[in-house]
């Protein structure tokens, strides 16, 4: 690297992100990352005397990102990544969700992450240079009863993220879709929110899932610090892909997805194929 590469990670202080800033720090990146308190700017800023900046923000505070993204690129120096991390997990029965807690899983999962490249891109784009990297899930491709809200913001973000990519190409923008599976981050555990139980016909199907992801929190197969060396590796390349999966349950869940899919498109072809005029 000519100069010091300049990351800029939402949601720095658990889970990816936190992953991502320490191996980035390690290797030499400057890392800037957002965080909710003063207390965690402080520890942030801990990691590396030199490296490591962090700004009190709230990704759904939409007004306040322009501003943000102005002083990072002023005072620190242009941001060359965008690690669009900020994200939760939203758990339970669509009938029993509420249409409030859908707008807020959108508002942080999609439209935070939107706010974000739209303050961003005037300065990619002037310099002809910058990586987007959207943080999906295997939930962006496959679907599992119980969290259709969440599912929903990432199958949003990967449709973003791939048209995004295709417009950005002329600029020398590359865009990035890593959709990770099961990884030992906070996701199933303090940072699900979970919509309380009302309608006695889903306990069957539903409190066994429920009970399941509980328990299997912090004992996913998935290793944070393995991803972020990958998402890095992704960042280094010269010809980075659009969508990149991360860990072997992803990897299986969504090629049998995609199989699953081919079979149902052959299996209903001649029907497909007779709206033609």
């Amino acid at each position: 690297m000519s100069r010091t590469k300049t990351l800029f990670i939402t949601g720095v202080s658990s889970g990816f992100g936190r992953a991502l800033a320490q191996v980035a720090l390690s290797r030499g990146y400057c890392v800037v990352g957002t965080v909710r308190n003063a207390a965690a700017k402080a520890e942030f800023e801990s990691l590396h005397a030199e490296n490591a900046f962090a700004y009190e923000l709230d990704v759904t505070h939409f007004a306040a990102i322009d501003a943000v993204i102005a002083n990072v690129e002023s005072h620190v120096g242009p941001i060359d990544v965008l690690v669009n991390n900020a994200g939760y997990g939203h758990e339970g029965v669509m009938e029993e969700s509420s249409l409030e807690e859908m707008r807020r899983q959108f508002d942080v999962n999609v439209f935070g992450a939107v706010a974000m490249i739209k303050a961003l891109l005037p300065f990619m784009r002037q310099r002809r240079h910058g990586h987007i990297i959207n943080i999906t899930s295997m939930g962006g491709f496959i679907t599992m009863p119980g969290i259709s809200y969440y599912c929903g913001s990432k199958f949003a973000l990967e449709g973003i993220s791939d048209t995004l990519s295709k417009e950005l190409a002329p600029f020398n923008i590359h865009v990035t879709a890593v959709a990770p599976g099961s990884f030992r981050t906070d996701w199933a555990g303090r940072s699900m929110v979970r919509s309380e139980r009302s309608i006695a016909d889903y306990d069957a199907l539903f409190d066994p899932i429920r009970q399941a992801r509980e328990e299997k929190s912090g004992k996913q197969l998935g290793d944070p610090l393995k991803a972020a060396s990958a998402m890095l590796e992704v960042i280094e390349s010269s010809n980075p892909p659009a969508h990149m999966l991360l860990g072997s349950d992803a990897l299986g869940l969504v090629r049998q997805k995609n199989e699953s899919l081919s079979a149902e498109i052959d299996c209903w072809e001649t029907l497909t194929r007779s709206t033609d005029g």
